[in-house]
């Protein structure tokens, strides 16, 4: 099943254009692993396909009203600043929002959709926490278990494993897998090159606004590419614990 089309997809700002002619679908069971250096425009991209910025072309989310939208995609931007001191229970329970009609008190399902998001994120001992008395790391956590908690169909995450610990950031990944064998598919934007080798079922490379490579790692991360878009060149063998993927050199 087809969760998101994409097609022709551009964006410009301030005249200059920043996205070029981006065409992509995202099938259930899939984990995507958006990947390109700085600057590149992978959090335009993702923000684009949700109709959060002005773009051009064709985007299946993007064309669904604001609630139909939420219930087909569930959204954590790059940005993880918690403003109010409310506890992690119920800042995770706001990811049960798109569910509820206005007024409506959250049901049996709902809380069990709280349950099971704060223990995929390892957060069951934080539950009646303040999110703001968190750390960074925590708090990360917190707001991927507010998404995970919507239950859409497709999950979009930006960048949603920096700053955890090595643990929580490998539970993360398999978190995601799991959700994918449940049939869903997730979206996430990461520079750790090792971990989304490891984890991920396919991965999109994006360089200077545009898709230069789309497919599994060991076609899309060859010495060409990563010369060319991230200028390192890597040591990359299928090993009997599986992909394993190391950065070794800057070559310019």
């Amino acid at each position: 099943m087809t969760l998101l089309s994409v097609k022709g997809l551009g964006v410009a700002r301030r005249g200059r254009p920043v996205l070029h002619d981006i065409s992509l679908s995202v099938t259930a069971g899939e984990v995507i692993g958006l990947i390109g250096p700085n600057g590149a425009g992978k959090t335009t991209l993702m923000r684009a396909c949700l109709g959060l910025v002005p773009h051009h072309g064709e985007s299946s989310l993007a064309q669904m009203p604001p609630r139909q939208r939420a219930r087909a995609a569930a959204w954590m931007p790059q940005s993880r600043e918690i403003a109010w001191p409310v506890s992690v229970e119920t800042l995770v329970a706001l990811g049960r929002t798109p569910h509820l009609a206005p007024g409506q008190r959250a049901s049996e399902a709902d809380l069990a959709a709280v349950d099971r998001a704060l223990s995929q994120m390892d957060l069951q001992a934080f539950r009646h926490r303040s999110a703001t008395q968190l750390s960074g790391g925590e708090q990360a956590r917190v707001l991927i278990a507010r998404a995970l908690a919507q239950e859409a169909p497709l999950l979009m995450v930006d960048e949603p494993i920096a700053g955890l610990d090595p643990s929580h950031q490998i539970a993360t990944m398999q978190a995601f897998a799991a959700l994918a064998e449940e049939g869903c598919a997730v979206i996430v934007s990461l520079h750790d090159l090792s971990l989304a080798v490891r984890h991920c079922t396919r991965l999109i490379v994006v360089d200077a606004g545009r898709i230069v490579a789309d497919g599994p790692a060991q076609a899309v991360l060859t010495p060409a590419l990563l010369r060319d878009s991230f200028a390192i060149s890597a040591w990359f063998e299928q090993t009997a614990d599986g992909p394993v993927f190391q950065p070794l050199e800057v070559l310019r």
